[in-house]
Protein backbone atom coordinates (compact mmCIF):
# COMPACT_ATOMS: atom_id res chain seq x y z
CA UNK A 1 0.00 0.00 0.00
CA UNK A 2 2.60 2.55 0.63
CA UNK A 3 4.65 1.99 -2.50
CA UNK A 4 0.41 2.75 -3.96
CA UNK A 5 0.40 5.94 -1.69
CA UNK A 6 -0.18 9.27 -3.79
CA UNK A 7 -0.97 7.12 -7.17
CA UNK A 8 -4.64 6.40 -7.55
CA UNK A 9 -7.07 9.28 -9.50
CA UNK A 10 -10.18 7.14 -8.75
CA UNK A 11 -10.98 4.41 -6.16
CA UNK A 12 -14.83 3.30 -5.80
CA UNK A 13 -14.71 1.29 -2.43
CA UNK A 14 -17.61 -1.15 -2.60
CA UNK A 15 -16.62 -2.28 1.20
CA UNK A 16 -19.71 -3.07 3.34
CA UNK A 17 -17.90 -3.67 6.50
CA UNK A 18 -16.46 -0.94 8.71
CA UNK A 19 -13.01 -0.47 7.86
CA UNK A 20 -10.01 2.49 7.72
CA UNK A 21 -11.31 4.26 4.67
CA UNK A 22 -7.77 6.82 5.11
CA UNK A 23 -5.86 3.98 4.12
CA UNK A 24 -7.54 4.51 0.69
CA UNK A 25 -7.65 8.12 0.90
CA UNK A 26 -3.97 8.16 0.84
CA UNK A 27 -3.87 6.03 -2.03
CA UNK A 28 -5.57 9.17 -4.33
CA UNK A 29 -3.20 11.65 -5.87
CA UNK A 30 -3.89 15.53 -5.76
CA UNK A 31 -7.53 15.82 -6.63
CA UNK A 32 -8.27 12.45 -6.51
CA UNK A 33 -11.72 11.28 -5.72
CA UNK A 34 -12.92 8.35 -3.76
CA UNK A 35 -16.16 6.67 -4.08
CA UNK A 36 -18.10 4.92 -1.27
CA UNK A 37 -20.81 2.40 -3.17
CA UNK A 38 -20.96 0.02 -0.22
CA UNK A 39 -22.74 0.79 2.87
CA UNK A 40 -20.84 -0.24 6.22
CA UNK A 41 -23.63 -0.29 9.24
CA UNK A 42 -21.32 1.73 11.29
CA UNK A 43 -20.13 5.61 10.85
CA UNK A 44 -16.42 5.90 8.67
CA UNK A 45 -14.12 8.35 10.61
CA UNK A 46 -11.94 10.61 8.06
CA UNK A 47 -9.48 12.36 8.62
CA UNK A 48 -9.71 16.00 7.40
CA UNK A 49 -6.44 16.08 6.51
CA UNK A 50 -6.52 13.40 4.17
CA UNK A 51 -9.10 15.44 1.98
CA UNK A 52 -7.98 18.64 2.58
CA UNK A 53 -3.89 18.44 2.29
CA UNK A 54 -4.46 16.45 -1.57
CA UNK A 55 -7.46 18.27 -2.29
CA UNK A 56 -9.44 14.83 -2.64
CA UNK A 57 -13.02 14.24 -2.79
CA UNK A 58 -15.00 11.49 -0.52
CA UNK A 59 -18.57 10.99 -2.60
CA UNK A 60 -20.78 8.39 -2.28
CA UNK A 61 -24.04 6.50 -4.83
CA UNK A 62 -26.40 4.26 -3.46
CA UNK A 63 -27.46 3.20 -6.63
CA UNK A 64 -27.54 4.61 -10.28
CA UNK A 65 -30.36 4.15 -13.18
CA UNK A 66 -30.42 2.21 -15.63
CA UNK A 67 -29.11 4.62 -18.06
CA UNK A 68 -25.60 5.27 -15.93
CA UNK A 69 -25.78 1.72 -14.96
CA UNK A 70 -24.90 0.75 -18.66
CA UNK A 71 -22.61 3.72 -19.14
CA UNK A 72 -20.74 2.24 -17.09
CA UNK A 73 -21.09 -1.13 -17.95
CA UNK A 74 -20.20 0.02 -21.20
CA UNK A 75 -16.89 1.96 -20.23
CA UNK A 76 -15.90 -1.06 -18.43
CA UNK A 77 -16.09 -3.71 -21.25
CA UNK A 78 -14.28 -1.22 -23.37
CA UNK A 79 -11.61 -0.53 -21.20
CA UNK A 80 -11.13 -4.47 -19.99
CA UNK A 81 -12.08 -3.52 -16.36
CA UNK A 82 -13.32 -6.40 -14.56
CA UNK A 83 -13.85 -7.67 -10.62
CA UNK A 84 -13.14 -10.83 -9.40
CA UNK A 85 -15.90 -13.06 -7.90
CA UNK A 86 -16.60 -16.16 -6.61
CA UNK A 87 -19.55 -18.06 -8.58
CA UNK A 88 -21.81 -20.02 -6.77
CA UNK A 89 -24.71 -22.28 -7.09
CA UNK A 90 -28.18 -21.32 -5.33
CA UNK A 91 -27.77 -24.17 -2.77
CA UNK A 92 -24.49 -22.32 -1.75
CA UNK A 93 -26.04 -19.42 -0.16
CA UNK A 94 -26.04 -20.61 3.21
CA UNK A 95 -22.52 -21.30 3.22
CA UNK A 96 -21.58 -18.13 1.29
CA UNK A 97 -23.35 -16.12 4.54
CA UNK A 98 -21.17 -17.82 7.19
CA UNK A 99 -18.34 -17.43 5.07
CA UNK A 100 -19.04 -13.67 5.36
CA UNK A 101 -19.85 -13.90 8.96
CA UNK A 102 -16.55 -15.71 9.49
CA UNK A 103 -14.66 -13.15 7.41
CA UNK A 104 -13.47 -15.90 5.14
CA UNK A 105 -14.45 -13.88 1.78
CA UNK A 106 -11.61 -12.44 -0.52
CA UNK A 107 -13.76 -11.50 -3.53
CA UNK A 108 -17.78 -10.82 -4.23
CA UNK A 109 -19.86 -13.60 -4.39
CA UNK A 110 -22.49 -13.92 -7.33
CA UNK A 111 -24.93 -16.43 -7.54
CA UNK A 112 -25.40 -18.58 -10.71
CA UNK A 113 -29.38 -17.81 -11.36
CA UNK A 114 -29.10 -20.93 -13.79
CA UNK A 115 -28.94 -22.62 -10.60
CA UNK A 116 -32.04 -22.47 -8.93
Amino acid sequence: MQAQAGSLNLIIDTVSAKHDINTYLNLLTVDGSLVLVGLPPEPLEIGAFNVVMGRRSFSGSNIGGIAETQEMLAFCAEHQITADIELIKAEQINQAFERLEKGDVKYRFVVDMATL
